[in-house]
Formats: structure tokens, sequence, C-alpha cells
């Protein structure tokens, strides 16, 4: 007996077929996915270009329906992919049309940077919502390594190497993808502009590289268990045998009595015990590791996250964009031989040294790949029939457990003041007045802009847990929207979510462009206090501080990106499984 079903004695003339069948199949794919929100939705099936599926599509689907369960998207991930997209071109166009300052506060939100101001509240809530962008894409990417390897592993048996091979080729991509994208938006003077996509790219490669780790290891612990389990039930029946000398003379009035076989019938649930006790040993890890690997963030910190009671020159070192790397020493480096090793410091620090400019540090943002692929072992795993509640419930209760736990932590972060990166550092009007008789004196309870102000760059623990937080709370409701109403109602953000990459790279300049324009036929000159332009020809020298006026033009740039985004999905989805451009 084999995994999928009952091996013979050799390929049948049907089995021959249906491989046929399969194979072609996957050079005339459906031009877009089917959506099923995992694990139990109604999968539904995407028509060709004409409406109707080919006599290939049926006999595929057919000898899938006999062989097991079509090949189908999970919906809820898709949909929070497409809807972060929309936040993440919503934060870009606060730079084009400058109608606040690209931060929490007068400036992004640093490591040991004080916090003078706080931005006003249109742009203190847009920035709070764009928060949860690169945490939700590096989560759903831990999240469909795991995906893509249970498919190409179990169902298309491919071998480790060949899918720790898949992982790479798709880093060098993205990687290659990183470069010429930046070539192109700074006009030559940057080639390794990384706001986001070479860390997307390390991370992923190196959660691919984690999950099989875990895969093979898992499966080799639970082999293991499941032999010391028999031998210590073998060594038990050895014992009771020798107590009873009927045992060899009268098997069969044991049988009649009822009373188990010594192992045959105990097997599968000794390796079903075996493969379980597994699951959750590495389970635990993967907890443990994510947990290390945000604290770092901490433990590398130059003054652990600590700001000087006054800080003139943290001050000046925040005036630059988002992406400025701090002017701070950081500790074991030599800043006269900085641009000697910056390939070496980009992988945990802010990292700017000539044609390079990196504000993501991949091994500082690794957690959130580690959480996505512990998400995806659990999903994977509840996914399977069992007693107590039903798929659905049960998902959504995992979501909303995991986004309480989330949720908790952050509180703690406040309450203890463990893990972040701004303590001291709230000197906004409200933190230095003194504390009321019998208030409290933590700057995180000053009101409520301080209590959920979280440093990005990198993510201190406090950011960690509040975007996870919010974003398994999203997808606890996004999993939960039917697949027909999503297809008909949430066609923009399924678009979006499938050609995530593709809206990368397009929507900056779209962005940029759309602003300008926006800028020049309705824009004003900015008055006292504005965000100065970061010029370099792509931003206007006036500015739309109107909040309609933003929303408006963010509105226009998505219907712009929207067809784009269409025709891509239909041509990426129209290639086979194994193509570059499925890759990307």
């Amino acid at each position: 007996m084999s995994q999928n079903g009952p091996v013979g004695n050799g390929p049948s003339a049907a089995e021959a077929a249906v491989h046929r069948n399969d194979d072609e199949a996957s050079r005339q794919r459906s031009t877009a996915p089917h959506y099923n929100s995992f694990p139990n939705y109604r999968a539904i099936q995407h028509e060709t270009p004409n409406d109707h599926e080919t006599s290939t599509q049926k006999q595929a689907a057919a000898a899938a329906g006999s062989g097991g369960k079509p090949s189908a998207r999970v919906l809820g991930p898709d949909l929070l992919r497409g809807l972060l997209m929309m936040f993440m071109a919503m934060d870009h166009l606060g730079i084009a049309l400058r109608p606040w300052e690209h931060g929490l506060g007068r400036h992004a939100e640093k490591d040991g940077v004080p916090v003078k101001e706080w931005n006003r509240p249109a742009g203190y809530l847009v920035r709070s919502l764009t928060h949860l962008c690169a945490p939700g894409f590096t989560l759903l990417l831990g999240t469909g390594v795991v995906y893509l390897g249970h498919s190409r592993r179990r169902q298309q048996g491919w071998s480790a190497f060949r899918l720790l091979r898949y992982f790479a080729l798709r880093a060098v991509a993205l990687t290659v993808v990183m470069i010429v994208h930046s070539l192109v938006m700074t006009a030559g003077q940057l080639w390794f502009l990384n706001i986001v996509l070479f860390a997307l790219a390390a991370d992923y490669f190196l959660a691919g590289a984690l999950w099989l780790a875990a895969d093979e290891t898992e499966r080799w612990l639970a082999r293991r268990l499941a032999r010391a389990l028999v031998d210590n039930k073998d060594d038990d029946d050895t014992a009771c045998a020798r107590d009873n000398d009927m045992d060899a003379e009268q098997p069969l009035l044991h049988a009649a009595e009822g009373r188990p076989p010594t192992r045959s019938s105990t097997s599968t649930s000794t390796e079903a015990k075996a493969a379980s006790i597994s699951w959750h040993v590495h389970n635990g890890l993967l907890v443990v590791l994510s947990i290390v690997t945000i604290f770092w963030n901490i433990w590398l910190s130059e003054n652990y996250g600590e700001c000087a009671a006054t800080s003139s020159s943290a001050a000046a070192m925040s005036e630059g964009v988002a992406v400025t790397a701090p002017a701070g020493r950081t500790p074991g480096w030599d800043d006269r031989k900085m641009d000697e090793y910056w390939w070496l410091r980009l992988w945990f620090y802010e990292t700017n040294a000539p044609g390079v400019l990196s504000a993501f540090p991949p091994l500082a943002w690794l957690s959130f790949a580690i959480v996505g692929v512990l998400y995806a072992r659990v999903i994977i795993s509840s996914e399977r029939p069992r007693r107590g509640a039903a798929g659905p419930a049960r998902i959504l209760m995992l979501h909303l457990a995991a986004g309480l736990v989330l949720a908790v932590a952050f509180v703690l972060t406040r309450l203890l003041h463990v893990g972040n990166l701004s303590e001291h550092c709230l000197q906004t009007p409200e933190n230095r007045q003194p504390p009321r008789v019998g208030g409290s004196s933590n700057q995180y309870l000053a009101s409520p802009a301080a209590f959920f102000y979280t440093v990005k760059y990198p993510p201190d623990v406090a950011f960690w847990a509040l975007t996870l937080a919010a974003n398994f709370f999203l997808l606890a409701g996004l999993w939960r929207v039917p697949a027909a109403f999503a297809r008909k109602w949430l066609a923009i953000v399924l678009d979006f979510g499938t050609a995530s990459l593709f809206f990368y790279v397009v929507h900056m300049p779209v962005v940029f462009v759309t602003g300008w324009a926006a800028c020049v036929l309705f824009g004003h000159e900015p008055g006292p206090g504005a965000p100065p332009s970061p010029g370099g020809g792509l931003v206007s020298d006036k500015v739309i501080d109107s909040v309609f006026g933003f929303f408006a033009v963010w509105a226009l740039c998505l219907l712009i990106m929207w067809p784009l985004c269409r025709w891509y999905g239909l041509f990426k989805f129209g290639k086979p499984s194994d193509s570059l451009w499925r890759i990307l």
C-alpha cells in the first residue's frame, strides 16, 4: 500500500492515460487559479476565456476526482496579500503626495530615535495600517513555502534537493528583479535598493530550507519513536506471554475473547502517536526559533533600544526618509571600513554604501517567515478530519487564538518594558508632563498614540506581536469569505493578491507618476512644517494634504493597476507549474 493508494504489479493503461491527461492539463492550464478557502470551502473552477472547459481539462478533473483532490489556491492568504498590496500603495503614495510625515511621529520609526511630536491623526492611522504590510508579506511567504513544498513533495514526488533548488532559484530571481528595479527607479544611482524585496528573497530561501529540514527530521524522529514504542510494546507482550503458558496453545481463544494481538492491530495507532509527538516537538522548536530570531534585534541593538534623555544627534539622524540608515555606530563595526563589508552588515542592520541602500535586513525579519512556516503546518494538520469542531470552526478558532496570544504579548511589552527598541524615546508633550498623582510614569500609557508606537527599523518585539496579531485577525475574517462571494465582489483584491510581485514592481512608477501629475494639477505649495521633498524628480514640489484628495488619488492608482495585474495573472497561470513565470 502506497501513500496515495494501492500499488499494482505495473502501470495500467488507465494509469498511463491519467498521466497523459495530467501532463496535457499542465500545458493547457486554466488561465486563472481556482480558489478554495482551505480547508472546507467549495472549489470554484475558473473557466477558460471562452467560459467553458476544454475536454482535456475535464478529463484531468475527472482523473483528479478519482485519484485525489484537485489543486486549488488558498483563498484567505490571497485576499490578505491583495489587501496588503493596496495598503502598500497607500504607504508609498504618502511619499509622492506628502500629505503628512512618513512615520508615526515626524520621522520613521527607528531603533533608539526620540519621538518629539506625533504625526497628524490621519497620517498616524494610515501609517499604522501600512505597518501590517511587511510583516504580512513575510508571514505569507513562510506560509507559501509550506503549501508549495507539501504539494510538490506529497503529490508530485519532488525530492528534497529538487525543492531546495527551486527555492534557491526563486530567491535568485527575486534578487535579480530587485537589482533591475533599483537601477530603473534610481536612474542608475543605486543598484541595490532593498526596501523589502531582497529581504523577502533571502527569507524565502531560509524558510524553505528550514521547512525541508523540519520535514525530514520530523519523519526521522517519528520512525525512531514508533520503533521505540513498538519495542516497548513487544517487551510488555513477551512478559505477559511468559505468565500465561496457554497463550501459544490457544491463539483462537484469545481472538474470540476480543483480546488484541500483540503488534499488527496496534501498529497504526503506534505510528500515529509517534508522528503526533514528532509534529509537536518540531512545532515547539519553531516557536522557540521564532522568538529567538525576533529578540536578537533587541540583543544586537547598540543601546538595547534605549534613548538618552535628550539626543540632538539622534534627532538629526532621523531627518531622512524611511529608508535612510541610522548614522549611529553599530557595536563591533569599524565605521571607517563600513563600505567594504556592507554585504555582511546588511543581514542584520540597515546599510548605506555607494550604490547600496538597504532598509530591511533579512535576518531581522526572519522571525515573521518562521511564524508563517509554523502557521501553515498547523493549518494543514487542521484540515484532516477528526473528532470535535468542524474544519472551518476549528480554523477560525486557531486564527483567533493566535491573534489573542500575540495581542497579549504586545500588551506585556508595554507594561513590562520588554522587547521594545523605544525605551525612554517618547518625548512628546504628553510624555514630558509629570504624571498625575496616582498615575503611571510608563511612557507607553501617556496616550493611545504612545501605546501603539512601535519600532519598524528593525522590528522590535512589540512591532512583531502587534502586526502579527492584526494579520491573524484579518485572516480569521478573510478565511470565512465564501469563494463565490470573493470572486464576484472582491475580484480586485484577488487579482492583486495573485500577482503580488508584478504589483510591487509596477506600482512604484504608477504611484509616483500619478502622484506627481495630481500634485501638478491639483496641488499647492507646501506650508510651514510640511514634509521635505525627497528630490530626484519623482516627487513634485507641490503637495496634496487633503485626506479626501489623498484617498481619491490612491483609488485612481488602484484602478490603473487592476487591469494590468489581471492581465498578468491570466498570463502567469496559463503557464506550467515549473515555468519561470510561475516562479515570479
